[in-house]
């Protein structure tokens, strides 16, 4: 089972994600733990502060290491005694930020592999960097751009990890993934198409009328030119 330990100033934003769809199942299942955890609980002072002002000066605030600190300590300790052999609780911490390493399916993989993976949403202008530099084995993007916090980028890599735990999406073979000795091959993803055959409709009242078919190649049965023309339209992802 692997546990999904996530850091948040705002842990309702995970109870509908985690309540749904193939997480709910491998969550019932045992397979997969979601943890959405307030990170103020970990502060220090009756208002629950976990940022401040940035030396130098600048513009916004800055998440504090203090709680971080505190928090990433306890969920670890919690993952070492949660029983099984110690050196299968393998725990990762993961700091979401733009500046980060982009995320893709051979991540996917290796963060498969853990017992437990800590996310570190930021807030606000972002974290102390001891947090990136001291506590966090891993600083992750999903995208050059920038989002208001982590969450998102945190529900996306629950995703893609998730599916690939044994059980979580039912049958193996609906993976697309092939494992090579020591590394993982990339996999081909291509256009499919499902009846009817042919749709037809107008684009509105009095429009063009539109017809759109699907590719004649994939009617025909021939499974060899079929391939040929997914090699051809498809993309081969985390080669």
């Amino acid at each position: 089972m692997i546990t999904f330990d996530i850091l948040t100033i705002f842990p309702k934003l995970f109870e509908p994600f985690k309540k749904e769809s193939l997480l709910a199942r491998g969550a019932k299942k045992k397979l997969l733990k979601i943890q959405a955890h307030n990170l103020r609980k970990w502060s220090t002072d009756r208002h629950g502060t976990i940022d401040d002002k940035p030396f130098g000066g600048g513009l916004g605030m800055v998440m504090k290491i203090e709680p971080v600190y505190r928090a990433v300590a306890e969920l670890q300790r919690k993952n070492r005694l949660s029983g099984g052999s110690p050196t299968r609780r393998k725990s990762k911490i993961i700091l979401f930020t733009p500046r980060g390493k982009k995320f893709d399916q051979a991540m996917a993989h290796d963060f498969s592999k853990q017992s437990q993976l800590i996310f570190i949403c930021g807030r606000y202008e972002g974290v102390d960097e001891r947090i990136a530099k001291k506590i966090a084995d891993v600083e992750l993007s999903i995208g050059d751009y920038v989002l208001m916090g982590g969450e998102v980028p945190a529900m996306a890599v629950i995703e893609a990890v998730s599916r690939l735990i044994p059980g979580v999406i039912g049958k193996p073979q609906f993976l697309k993934e092939r494992l090579g000795k020591g590394r993982k091959k990339g996999f081909l993803e291509y256009p499919q198409y499902t009846r009817p055959e042919i749709f037809r409709a107008r684009l509105a009242k009095g429009g063009q009328a539109i017809e759109w078919r699907v590719p004649k190649v994939l009617m025909s049965g021939d499974h060899k030119k079929i391939e040929e023309w997914r090699a051809m339209h498809g993309r081969t992802i985390g080669k």
